[in-house]
């Protein structure tokens, strides 16, 4: 018997060791935390912050609610007086219920869309009945109090003297009506609680029947803690008890109608503020675009650190070839390569060396073969499958063989 040959053990594979340019874990974490430290802390600052916040404004003028900023005992000093409180949150409900034994109240109305206001008007105009509206703004007091405008400088009283003829108010007293302050210059309108000469409350008459818009510059005469205070609780009273019903609306974001945009486009509901700024960034994205698209003179070559063997850059862009199944573009390729080569051999100029009517008669009088063959390999169409390919190399390879035999 002859010996076995020893086997020599086969080492077991190891891992590629990672170049250095790849980042390790610490690496990554080194460059990444001042960002993700930052976001931790947004966040944490954001959730306490809505915490903090979310029961600042719990209730705020809300019949139902006891809270400092309700106006719950408004509401029961109301009922005293045999007046009812109903408490509405949709348009629906707030424009059915107006009439001339009715007071509504608008509670935010600086929350409601164009399109609300404008129906919210409508329905309330020539009821006969009494409008509240607490504290309008510049988006909503154009459109549901014709004629009058919000002062952008607020007053920076609140404790102020009535100085006008209106009963209500003569009769109240000082109270804390120091907020928004109007300008109107609507005939028989009543300007009382000026500051700085721009009243703090108005009252509008209709322009028919007996209804009439009180704008109430703050909604501090119908909240629960100052409502004992100056002559808020009198004048609260009077404004809302002179009909025998008061229907307190509230708006709400889930009221279907605030959704309803009409006839708008999605470019009307946009502010102008974000179209001018998306305009804006679309400048300066261009300018950067221009400013590092610019080139100061002529590319400067550079040798390349590493020299790459043509046999690798073929056989790479073979591969990428065959990966996409571009056997077009080899064909292309090989049968482009093999006529520049040609042309000078049979006295074509390299210009005419992929004009057919030019190349291919000087290869048949050289070869003294058929043109059509010639036309086929050199012109013809692109190879069916990869044998056809390696066929058509192979083909290509013998015709150029066989025009530099001597």
């Amino acid at each position: 018997m002859t010996p076995e040959a020893p086997t020599t053990p086969t080492p077991a594979p190891t891992a590629p060791p990672s170049t250095s340019d790849s980042p390790t874990v610490r690496q990554v974490w080194t460059r990444a935390r001042g960002v993700v430290l930052a976001f931790v802390i947004l966040l944490v600052a954001a959730v306490t912050i809505a915490v903090v916040r979310s029961g600042a404004q719990h209730g705020s003028l809300d019949p139902r609610s006891a809270d400092p900023k309700g106006s719950r005992a408004v509401a029961e000093l109301l009922a005293d007086r045999g007046v009812s409180t109903r408490v509405v949150t949709t348009l629906a409900e707030a424009s059915a219920a107006t009439g001339p034994d009715t007071t509504l109240l608008v509670a935010r109305p600086d929350l409601l869309t164009d399109r609300q206001q404008d129906r919210l008007h409508s329905a309330y105009q020539n009821s006969g009945g009494r409008t509240v509206l607490v504290a309008p703004g510049v988006p909503s007091v154009g459109a549901l109090a014709p004629g009058v405008d919000a002062d952008p400088v607020p007053s920076y009283n609140s404790t102020l003297s009535p100085h006008c003829a209106l009963p209500a108010a003569r009769r109240a007293g000082t109270a804390d009506t120091g907020g928004i302050r109007y300008a109107t210059d609507t005939p028989g309108a009543d300007t009382c609680y000026p500051s700085d000469g721009l009243p703090t409350l108005l009252r509008l008459p209709a322009s028919e029947g007996d209804g009439d818009t009180v704008v109430l510059g703050a909604p501090d005469i119908l909240q629960n803690e100052r409502l004992d205070q100056q002559g808020n609780a009198s004048l609260a009273l009077q404004l809302l008890g002179s009909r025998t019903h008061v229907v307190w609306y509230l708006p709400s974001l889930s009221d279907d109608s605030a959704t309803d945009a009409g006839d708008s486009s999605f470019l009307d509901l946009v502010p102008s503020g974000w179209l001018w700024g998306t305009l804006q960034l679309f400048i300066a994205a261009l300018l950067a675009a221009l400013w590092r698209a610019r080139r100061l003179g002529p590319l400067v070559p550079e040798r390349l650190p590493v020299a790459i063997r043509a046999s690798e850059t073929v056989e790479g862009r073979a591969r990428l070839y065959r990966k996409s199944n571009a056997r077009d573009r080899a064909a292309g390729a090989l049968r482009s390569t093999t006529r520049t080569r040609l042309a000078p051999l049979v006295g074509v100029s390299p210009a005419q060396a992929h004009a057919p009517e030019a190349l291919l008669p000087a290869l048949s009088a050289r070869l003294r073969q058929e043109g059509q063959a010639l036309h086929s390999l050199l012109f013809g169409p692109p190879p069916r499958d990869d044998a056809a390919l390696i066929a058509l190399a192979d083909q290509l390879d013998a015709l150029e063989r066989e025009v530099r035999r001597p």
